[in-house]
């Protein structure tokens, strides 16, 4: 690779120079924004961050909906060489308070903020292994912390997933519900569309089953991506009928959590593509490990994604053969680079290139991966992480509530959601309207994915000899 690489000129500039000034970048409600549109925009975010002081190495905190803003904000902060930290719109005020301290953030971009200034700015001369965005991602205890992923990252999922896999080109039209905050919804709706100039489709709104298939039949997307809990809610909005035209779309892709073989079953019968399920993760930035066209497990993650390495090995450390459920372990350059700040969970997750992926899986005598669940108690619900400590700890604030344990279990259609064992501290108020006091007490506190599907009232909860809930034996 060259001395010199900016993701901004590799992504956006490059496509001028190539022709496609005028070519459709971004779909946004009813206007189409070109290549030169969206370049002027990011130019104008970059002017306007550089007159905020922003300099190079700085963090430049984005939260902003899916839109032209966000990609201006974002790539505006990188052309110049900050550091653009991409973070949900989701969150309660002290949220951001302790991701924006955590982060040093020099400004934190939100909902309003539009770019300003002159409409033309050069690259800074960042090299390949210089920083370039942060992506957060949550450990066994819930608490954020921040993936470091350089300027170079990118180019190895694009290349060997969406151009190695999906085989996407510039007459692509991409469209995500996954959001552009996550490292999976960025490479699907921005830098996988970029990297081949196709244009993708953005959408700023809560990604409802209903709004999903009326954008999708809209504005004729070829490439679908989704997550589970999604696949699964367009599936129930269509059940009596499906009056929804996605004949558009090539390929369906799914990531985030284990899709059930009956959803890939069921999608294929009734829209007429595939949806290709894999896993990635923040840390290594998009999939990995993936179904092929033409060729779909349904229940299986697939295989190998080119130029990743996989192992899966015992609690030795060992290799184990095929058929053996044990630790994945995954190596390829898309990696990122260290934990911030944390050089202790760094070091145990990041080993000469290898990374801990936190998944048990095994592989069978075909190369297929098969998932068998987490090697610590976190779980996926709707594509997001669950920390049953967390949830656990809003329960127990309730004045009714002694002790609390959440697990994850699997709803009518196969997919993950958190269900909490309570003890209470007068077991003669457990009543059906104290659980759903319960459910809005957590949803107050916490976001709705987070909540408690259901609430079981138990005498007491399984522990270890010293006091460690076996949430292992709830499951």
């Amino acid at each position: 690779m060259a001395e010199r690489f900016n993701l901004a000129h590799h992504f956006v500039d490059r496509h001028l120079a190539e022709g496609r000034a005028e070519k459709t970048a971004v779909i946004f409600e009813d206007r189409r924004y070109t290549y030169g549109d969206i370049a002027a925009l990011i130019n104008q975010a970059g002017n306007a961050l550089r007159r905020a002081g922003v300099v190079a190495g700085d963090r430049v905190m984005i939260v902003l909906p899916d839109s032209p803003a966000f990609v201006a904000a974002y790539f505006g902060a990188i052309k110049i060489g900050a550091v653009a930290v991409p973070t949900s719109t989701a969150l309660g005020e002290p949220d951001y308070a302790q991701l924006a301290r955590e982060s040093e953030a020099k400004v934190v971009l939100e909902q309003g903020w539009q770019a300003s200034g002159p409409a033309e700015l050069e690259c800074a001369p960042t090299a390949p292994g210089d920083p370039a965005f942060w992506l957060w991602t949550s450990g066994s205890t819930g608490s954020p912390k921040a993936a470091v992923h350089r300027q170079q990252d990118w180019l190895c999922c694009c290349e060997n997933y969406a151009r190695g896999v999906l085989s996407i080109s510039e007459d692509d039209v991409t469209f995500s519900s996954a959001k552009l905050f996550h490292a999976y919804g960025l490479g699907n709706a921005l830098m996988f569309p970029f990297y081949a100039g196709a244009a993708t489709v953005l959408y700023p709104h809560a990604p409802q089953a209903k709004a999903i298939l009326q954008q999708a039949q809209r504005h004729r997307p070829t490439l679908f991506f989704s997550v589970p809990t999604h696949f699964a809610a367009m599936l129930r909005e269509t059940d009596a009928a499906n009056p929804y035209d996605l004949t558009s779309v090539r390929l369906g892709v799914s990531a985030a959590e284990p899709l059930p073989a009956e959803i890939v079953r069921r999608w294929r019968s009734r829209f007429g593509f595939d949806v290709l399920d894999g896993i990635g993760s923040t840390e290594v930035l998009h999939i990995y490990i993936s179904n092929r066209p033409g060729c779909v497990r349904p229940g299986s993650s697939g295989v190998p994604v080119p130029e990743y390495e996989l192992r899966i090995t015992g609690e030795d450390g060992n290799d184990l053969p095929a058929g053996q459920v044990g630790d994945l372990w995954v190596r390829g350059s898309s990696t990122a680079t260290h934990y911030w700040r944390r050089p202790e969970i760094t070091s145990q997750r990041m080993r000469d290139g290898w990374f801990f992926s936190g998944d048990k899986y095994r592989v069978d005598l075909d190369g297929c991966y098969w998932y068998a669940g987490r090697s610590d108690d976190m779980f996926r619900v709707s594509g997001e992480w669950v920390s049953p400590v967390e949830v656990e700890s809003a329960l127990v604030e309730h004045e009714a509530v002694l002790e609390a344990a959440v697990v994850a279990r699997p709803n009518e259609n196969g997919l993950l959601k958190p269900w909490a064992f309570v003890v209470l501290k007068e077991t003669g108020d457990a009543t059906d309207m104290l659980a759903v006091e319960l459910r809005h007490f957590v949803g107050q506190r916490l976001a709705g994915y987070k909540c408690p599907r259901r609430i079981e009232f138990v005498p007491d909860l399984p522990k270890t000899a010293t006091g460690k809930v076996q949430r292992f034996k709830l499951r």
